[in-house]
């Protein structure tokens, strides 16, 4: 029996750069794991649509998808926007919802690459205070999960962590700069807990001028990559059932 269709939903964008990064990132796992089949399908700005995607596979013969969200919390879009796109998918297709993709002990490792990437040492951890800059969500899940997630970075050797948001709530990036400067972190930098570029990372960028590093965003890192067919593989057991089923 072949594996199911793995099909990656992404939020899109106008932002050129935001679909190219999804890509890439479908890349990398197609070349982790070249016996799955990935599929990528974008709910807004981009094409294929997720229901473009849905229709030509039902169309193809295949009969099992795990349907993974691209995304960090189970916020609005986990939790409403893509059931409602998967309820309305060709009958005849087994879907099953993947989890989001945080929180991951992979995360971590991912946003500490990219400060490293930035410029950064495992030494200058002690010494380096760091802002959590995540896009920001209306949803106290996902507000709570950023600030845990903030708790439990701090306790591998960084001088402070604190969360940030770029939208919806509060505090924004460039406070939080401003707060572990006035801890007395002799360094300040900016890990964006986003995935992609776009609106709401370049206001985290805009927010970080003031700090000593950005780091960039996880985009298709390995970790990222590794974490997504984690969540893959974990839905496809138990067998899958039919949406609405």
């Amino acid at each position: 029996m072949s594996a199911p269709v793995l099909l990656v939903i992404a939020h899109g964008s106008r932002d050129p750069r935001h679909a190219a990064t999804v890509h890439a990132l479908v890349r990398r796992v197609r070349a982790l794991r070249p016996d799955v089949r990935v599929e990528t399908g974008f709910l807004d700005f981009n094409v294929p649509s997720v229901q473009g995607v849905l229709e030509s596979l039902e169309t193809e013969g295949v009969r099992d998808v795990v349907a993974l969200p691209l995304l960090l919390t189970r916020a609005f879009h986990a939790k409403a926007d893509i059931p409602a796109v998967l309820a309305d998918a060709p009958p005849r297709l087994r879907i099953r919802q993947a989890d989001v993709l945080g929180p991951s002990p992979l995360l971590l490792s991912a946003l500490e690459r990219r400060l490293y990437e930035a410029g950064l040492t495992p030494a200058d951890k002690s010494s380096t205070g760091v802002v959590l800059a995540s896009a920001g969500s209306s949803d106290p899940e996902a507000i709570a999960v950023i600030a845990e997630i903030a708790r439990e970075w701090r306790h591998t050797g960084w001088c402070a962590v604190r969360p940030a948001f770029a939208s919806a709530s509060l505090p924004r990036t460039e406070d939080a700069v401003r707060e572990l400067r006035e801890l007395g972190c002799p360094r300040v930098a900016v890990a964006p807990y986003v995935l992609a570029p776009g609106f709401l990372p370049d206001r985290i960028a805009r927010g970080a001028a003031e700090a000593d590093v950005r780091a960039e965003v996880l985009g298709p890192s390995p970790e990222v990559a590794r974490v997504l067919l984690e969540r893959y593989d974990q839905a496809r057991v138990p067998v899958l059932t039919a949406v609405g089923a």
